[in-house]
């Protein structure tokens, strides 16, 4: 089995997601927060795959060569200042539920203790 640039791209957006989704389901803020971090970082490095892996091609037109497409490089760049602007959204109500509540918990309860 030889493993080819594709299948190590797909399975590293593979573990990516799975690794964020697992922390978006923890109970605490700060694990929730990464969670949604990751998955941000999956999502950008699918829409950059999705204009095709090419190696030593220009993203300009030339004639009698080919070309990488350059929208999803912009819409990566576009989608990684969104998400430093959200992560940073997050954090901030995280922050602020954390001061009202008293606690960090994403429902808003620790979790109950068990009588010994």
């Amino acid at each position: 089995m030889t493993l080819t640039l594709e299948f190590l791209v797909a399975s590293g957006i593979g573990w990516t997601s799975a690794c964020g989704i697992y922390l978006l389901l923890r109970g605490r803020t700060f694990p929730v927060v990464l969670g949604l971090t990751l998955l941000g970082y999956a999502v950008n490095v699918f829409i950059f795959a999705m204009g095709r892996l090419w190696i030593a091609l220009p993203p300009i037109v030339q004639a009698g060569r080919g070309s990488a497409d350059p929208l999803p490089q912009a819409l990566v760049l576009t989608a990684i200042v969104i998400g430093f602007a959200t992560t940073g959204l997050v954090i901030e109500m995280a922050l602020r539920s954390r001061h009202e509540a008293g606690t960090d918990h994403v429902d808003g309860a620790p979790p109950a203790q068990e009588d010994r």
